[in-house]
């Protein structure tokens, strides 16, 4: 398995630290709003990558964290005129709800910034007292020149940085490029007491602490969105580097960016979409097949015609399978000998999927090899077809599609007729249409299809699925 390590600018052979585990962090939102689009690709592209690494046969210790203090929130605690908790904590649950909507599974672990205050004075404290950091009038800054390696994540020379920046605001920087580990209160914000100033931390140094507590000081993997290379995860790099004597991370993997309509995304071009505005149109798992449709390193363009391509696209994968459960639940019997040998050939599919995967995570490829499935399910698996096969198949296309986290079967029905309901209206009709109630049976066809319900004839019996 190969992944693109953005510390080298190559592909790399994937050699866990530990034997059969992973370390896994991944750069959580601030939670100030509703995440949007583009929020939700990390969301998506990371949860999957821990997905195939758990179906390699790993075990994954994932963790992404919450920002929940930062100048957005207090901004809008202050609009609002609530404290800080109360506009991050509302967050943080409406991000879970989007994370279980795109069928994200739960992170190891969500650590808050506010729950690691002791942490982040400690290494501040570490960083100062091994001479990476100084103290200036209650604020503490990093000493970027004290870090020989400063840059080597982004490719950024520092002594060029300095000469393309701006004069600091901060006078009491020793240098433009140093950053801020922790700042002083300022009137009605929140604060913590710390050995410098009443006050709370800068962005970077939350976590490089909260992947040390939870992970260790060296992990596997360290991801997020490539517009956080620089200076976010650069900085990172120089907190931990220095404060553990150790490297911080083996991997670093960003994905792209999401453009809309072949634009930046930016709420001065009006082109900024929450996850939440999006989902009043198309479903949460049309928005992750989108997502999984572009290799996760490459930019995606967001517009609604591309968004109605990702719908029909999954509903294609959804009715094979549908087909699918249909034959395994109406037929018999067992695999016949040429079924044995097309059981034997639809396995190549699952190669042609582990070849993509293995590939730095080329989802673009794992799909088509899903599509090819549910292609070679249309044609192989009839009416004719004995349980045993239709199940073989059904299973081995589950399998793919549980590894890019694609549901393929409608579970939670919500406000819709349930299964057993449409069961026994389709009994009731058979009873009507045995009678030569005719009416009667096209009046149960109506109802069913008033109450979302579509049904087809066929030699094997009915097959139905909701609209």
């Amino acid at each position: 398995m190969k992944l693109y390590n953005t510390l080298t600018n190559r592909k790399e052979e994937f050699m866990p630290l530990e034997e059969g585990k992973v370390k896994m962090y991944v750069c959580g939102p601030t939670v100030y709003d509703y995440i949007h689009i583009g929020n939700a690709r990390p969301y998506v592209i990371f949860d999957t990558i821990r997905r195939y690494m758990e179906y390699k046969g790993y075990d994954v210790n994932y963790v992404q964290n919450f920002t929940d203090v930062d100048d957005k929130i207090i901004k809008k605690a202050i609009e609002e005129g609530v404290e800080s908790t109360v506009i991050s904590e509302r967050f943080i649950k409406e991000a879970l709800k989007d994370a279980e909507g795109l069928n994200v599974e739960p992170a190891t672990k969500n650590p808050k910034v506010t729950e690691e205050m002791d942490g982040i004075i400690e290494m501040i404290q570490t960083l100062i007292d091994k001479g990476h950091a100084y103290v200036v009038d209650g604020s503490v800054f990093y000493d970027t020149k004290s870090f020989p390696d400063y840059g080597k994540l982004s490719g950024k020379n520092i002594e060029d940085l300095e000469a393309g920046a701006r004069i600091a605001v901060d006078e009491n920087k020793k240098n433009p490029m140093d950053f801020v580990l922790w700042k002083p209160k300022k009137e009605g914000e929140p604060y913590w007491e710390s050995p410098w100033s009443q006050g709370r931390p800068g962005w970077h140094i939350e976590c490089s602490v909260m992947a040390k507590k939870y992970l260790g000081d060296t992990i596997d993997i360290h991801a997020g969105g490539e517009d956080l290379i620089f200076p976010h995860h650069e900085n990172e790099i120089a907190q931990s580097e220095a404060a553990n004597g150790k490297p911080f991370a083996k991997y670093w993997l960003h994905n792209g960016f999401i453009n809309v309509d072949n634009k930046k995304m930016s709420k001065s071009l009006g082109n900024f979409f929450t996850l939440r505005e999006i989902v009043e149109h198309v479903p949460y798992d049309v928005v992750r097949f989108f997502i999984l449709s572009g290799h996760y390193r490459s930019p995606i363009n967001f517009s609604r015609e591309l968004m109605e391509s990702a719908g029909k696209g999954l509903e294609r994968i959804k009715n094979a399978y549908k087909n699918l459960v249909f034959f395994e639940n109406n037929s018999t019997g067992e695999m016949t000998d040429d079924e044995k040998k097309l059981s034997l050939e639809a396995d190549k599919f699952r190669e042609q999927f582990e070849k993509a995967m293995d590939d730095d995570f080329n989802t673009a490829d794992a799909v088509t090899a899903i599509f090819e499935i549910a292609r070679f399910a249309n044609v192989n698996v009839n009416e004719g077809s004995s349980k045993e096969f239709a199940k073989d198949i059904r299973e081995k296309m589950l399998l793919l599609c549980n590894v890019l986290g694609i549901v393929p079967e409608d579970k939670d029905t919500g406000d819709k007729i349930s299964p057993e309901e449409i069961e026994a209206l389709i009994s009731k009709r058979a009873e009507a249409k045995k009678a030569k109630d005719f009416a009667q049976a096209d009046a149960i066809r109506a109802e069913l299809l008033e109450k979302g319900v579509v049904i087809e004839d066929t030699r094997a019996g009915v097959r139905w699925s909701y609209k």
